[in-house]
């Protein structure tokens, strides 16, 4: 019997085939159906046009109408519908310029990059696997469909989702597939940095990404990739066996603390991150520095946010290659901080204000409330007003 995700799907397909059209979960769902990983997205593969598509269904989002794409809301969930097709040439190196509709699947299968991605499943579970998709998987090893040249160079992403399925599938890449990823290598220059980016991140996420960074190595993919290139080295400095890391900005915080002097905002504007990436990378690299000074204190967790507690771990992990830290340490601090955020400070710069009225408004409010936050923060201070008032009293604000 199909999983449950597959038959909540089921009734798209059964109403496109009493259409009198054909349609089979293609891709990576069915891959990760025999390989008994989780299922993510379910994408269905159909000989009925996207105009039909829209005709049939009442909820539909015309998200890559122009490639034969759409959205078929079911249920509170999407699932993509593409069309069977044939692509032609590649010459922006991502989209073809033109696609030709089918109402034959084989054709749609031959055009896909790895033969374990080439496999489509009918609603009652039946394969179809023209390019030895299944023995591929069963050998655990990645090979495109046809000519890997042509494959790599229609889009150079390719290569880096080879590798990338590596570190996710713990599968091997075939030698022939591997040496025409070496041969169109330098077509990953050409590609536009964020999707390099998302690959990579799901790269560094995989739990085989030791094996992966072997093949980038082996690849010198280093050379056509933003920093790197100016440090090609850097992969080398690594520690030798790499902890899988959950976000880029994880990654980032990673090679800035393996060679500190390339700053995490040159890391942030040349792969063109978010501020939101910027501002995690930087909170772990601090949170890092910290710990490497202080140990796990309750500054430390104060300073850190909880939902990058595990970053933190991780990271930790990768630099000292040990586990001596601990996610529930790290909770047990928190539920006896005092305060958690500087908001709770019993003492404001109003407060400070009153008590030197003398005084003008500078920096010296800032610093002795972060001061105060401090040690109110590391125990060493009562958060009421009274015992903050008594011990500003022995550590009043510096002169200018």
């Amino acid at each position: 019997m199909l999983p449950k995700v597959f038959l909540m799907a089921k009734p798209v397909l059964e109403h496109i085939e009493k259409q009198d059209h054909k349609a089979y979960f293609v891709g990576g769902c069915v891959r990760d159906l025999l390989l008994e990983r989780p299922i993510g997205d379910i994408d269905i593969a159909t000989s009925a046009s996207p105009a039909f598509i829209q005709k049939i269904f009442t909820k539909v989002i015309p998200v890559g109408i122009e490639h034969g794409t759409v959205i078929v809301r079911h249920n509170n969930e999407s699932y993509e519908v593409t069309t069977f097709r044939i692509d032609g040439n590649y010459s922006d190196k991502r989209h073809p310029d033109s696609v030709q509709f089918i109402d034959n699947i084989d054709k749609d299968l031959e055009r896909r990059d790895f033969t374990i991605n080439s496999l489509a499943m009918d609603l009652n579970g039946n394969m179809i696997d023209l390019f030895g998709g299944i023995n591929d998987i069963e050998k655990r090893v990645i090979r495109t469909v046809g000519n890997g040249y042509e494959r790599f160079t229609e889009d150079p992403l390719r290569i880096i989702r080879a590798i990338r399925f590596s570190s996710q599938l713990g599968f091997t890449i075939d030698p022939k597939t591997f040496q025409e990823m070496k041969d169109v290598s330098s077509e990953i220059k050409t590609l536009a940095i964020e999707r390099i980016a998302n690959e990579f991140t799901k790269l560094f996420a995989g739990n085989d990404v030791n094996r992966a960074l072997t093949y980038v190595k082996d690849l010198q993919i280093e050379r056509y990739l933003p920093v790197f290139c100016d440090f090609p080295h850097i992969l080398s400095s690594l520690p030798a066996s790499i902890r899988p890391l959950q976000s880029f900005a994880e990654v980032i915080a990673l090679f800035h603390l393996v060679n500190p002097t390339i700053e995490v905002s040159r890391w942030v504007k040349e792969w063109k991150c978010s501020n939101k990436t910027k501002q995690e990378a930087i909170h772990l690299v601090e949170a890092y520095f910290h710990f490497e000074s202080h140990g796990m204190d309750p500054w430390l967790i104060y300073r850190l946010t909880p939902a990058f507690y595990e970053g933190f771990i991780r990271i930790s992990e990768n630099i000292t290659q040990t586990t001596t830290i601990r996610l529930q340490e790290m909770k047990a601090i928190e539920q006896q901080l005092s305060i958690h955020s500087k908001e709770e400070l019993a003492f404001n710069g109003y407060d400070l204000m009153t008590l030197f009225p003398e005084r003008k408004r500078g920096r010296w409010i800032q610093n002795l409330l972060k001061r105060i936050e401090f040690n109110v923060v590391s125990g060493k201070l009562e958060n009421n007003k009274k015992e903050i008032k008594e011990w500003i009293k022995w550590n009043p604000p510096e002169t200018n």
